[in-house]
């Protein structure tokens, strides 16, 4: 059992889109018109980033691209970037030879996040030893076809620092748009319960832990399970 999540795992120097644009200097002779809402700052699905969907050839063209992508958004030193890059490239390629596996990229133009993952079959490698840790429910989903496991997902730290709950925001898009993709009825994924962080930045986007509801953990494991539903 492998599958877990990529989030940036240290505080990554700012880069020109993290970084707010420059304001205009303030123009004293005009006003608002009374009552006009103020506009919020960030992006929008009118102004964000193009999703699409990579095949498998062009997800090995841009595999470089793609591990330059988690190193940088990760930040540390060049040992650090290394490591973080190779390690993301590993499970990337392990993950890449699942049945059904699918990736989506943004682009705007330039490349500045993904999410993948792959279809949970009831009686597949995913699950050996993992069974045992939830009740029957999600397994049940997962036999039948209707359970996704987002196994990762590449962003920004602006998009786990500003506007989670909102729907236009890039992670909530891309794990959106895999489960809708496939037609799931919940998506999963596992995140190590040392790491509050990322559990923090999971619930922030919707993701509940699987003890919220009826698809309560059954016994204590070595992750934390996190079930989310289609639309959120």
């Amino acid at each position: 059992m492998t599958a877990h999540l990529f989030l940036p795992t240290t505080p990554a120097t700012p880069t020109a889109s993290d970084l707010p644009a420059p304001r205009p200097a303030p123009d004293k002779r005009r006003r608002p018109a009374p009552g006009r809402p103020k506009r919020e700052r960030g992006s929008s699905p009118y102004q964000g980033e193009r999703i699409h969907p990579l095949t498998r050839g062009q997800v090995e063209d841009r595999r470089q691209e793609l591990g330059d992508l988690y190193a940088e958004i990760s930040g540390g030193g060049p040992w650090a970037w290394n490591q973080a890059r190779a390690a993301f490239l590993r499970h990337l390629a392990a993950d890449a030879r699942r049945p059904g596996f699918s990736l989506l990229i943004a682009e705007s133009p330039r490349l500045t996040g993904c999410a993948y993952g792959f279809p949970a079959d009831g009686a597949g490698p995913w699950w050996a030893g993992f069974d045992g840790h939830v009740r029957g429910s999600l397994l049940r989903r997962a036999a039948l076809g209707r359970l996704f496991v987002v196994s990762g997902i590449v962003v920004p730290s602006r998009v786990c620092r500003e506007y989670q709950d909102r729907a236009w925001n890039l992670a909530r898009r891309l794990q959106r748009r895999l489960l809708a993709d496939h037609g799931a009825a919940l998506g999963v994924t596992l995140a190590d319960p040392r790491d509050d962080r990322a559990v923090e930045t999971l619930r922030s986007w919707g993701w509940r832990s699987a003890g919220d509801d009826t698809l309560t953990a059954a016994l204590p494991g070595p992750f934390r399970v996190l079930v989310l539903a289609p639309g959120t």
